[in-house]
């Protein structure tokens, strides 16, 4: 059961998203939180003494990992993360409150901070799946789950941020087939 002060504190939480998502970073203060909050300025103020400090537990509460699939196959564990991915950045406000937020990181050396803890969380789950299909042998023993972690997620994100061009479905295959499989790609047999 949810107690009234967690209630309260995620609508606050969930304001403090909306604004930054609406008005950016230049526009996320403690009145415009506050406002869509149907809370006072005092409130927010006992729980959070500054926006930073705002902005650093909303974005805690919503940059959750993805679960960490396990079936088996290193392949089809990445395309489900890969998918959970693609989804997030085109079907929520995640990529703009990412932007904002990594605005922010570049400013605050606490904020700098939770970035790069929020970052190695999202990471996490396909670092695992990198990590046992290496283990399992369906991955090179010399395998870089880090270095490829960054292989296979940049194109997304290069293509959302950078490119601001659609995700076709066709790319997330593609993208594992380069990045795990680069000897099929190139109709090698052993290499």
């Amino acid at each position: 059961m949810v107690s009234r002060g967690d209630g309260a504190r995620q609508r606050m939480l969930t304001a403090a998203l909306d604004v930054l998502d609406d008005a950016g970073l230049a526009g996320f203060t403690m009145e415009a939180v506050a406002r869509r909050a149907g809370a006072s300025k005092a409130t927010l103020y006992r729980r959070w003494p500054t926006t930073g400090a705002l902005l650093v537990d909303a974005m805690d509460a919503t940059y959750r990992p993805f679960p960490t699939p396990d079936t088996g196959s290193v392949t089809k564990d990445v395309t489900e993360i890969l998918t959970a991915f693609v989804t997030l950045l085109e079907r929520t406000p995640f990529p703009r409150l990412l932007a904002a937020f990594i605005d922010a990181a570049e400013r605050d050396p606490a904020l700098s901070e939770l970035h790069t803890d929020l970052t190695n969380r999202r990471r996490e789950p396909l670092l695992t799946v990198l990590q046992r299909g290496r283990d399992r042998g369906e991955l090179a023993p010399d395998t870089d789950p880090e270095l490829t972690t960054d292989l296979l997620t940049s194109p997304f994100f290069y293509r959302h941020f950078v490119a601001h061009r659609p995700i076709p479905r066709r790319m997330i295959p593609d993208v594992i087939t380069r990045v795990l499989n680069p000897c099929r790609v190139r109709g090698l047999t052993d290499c």
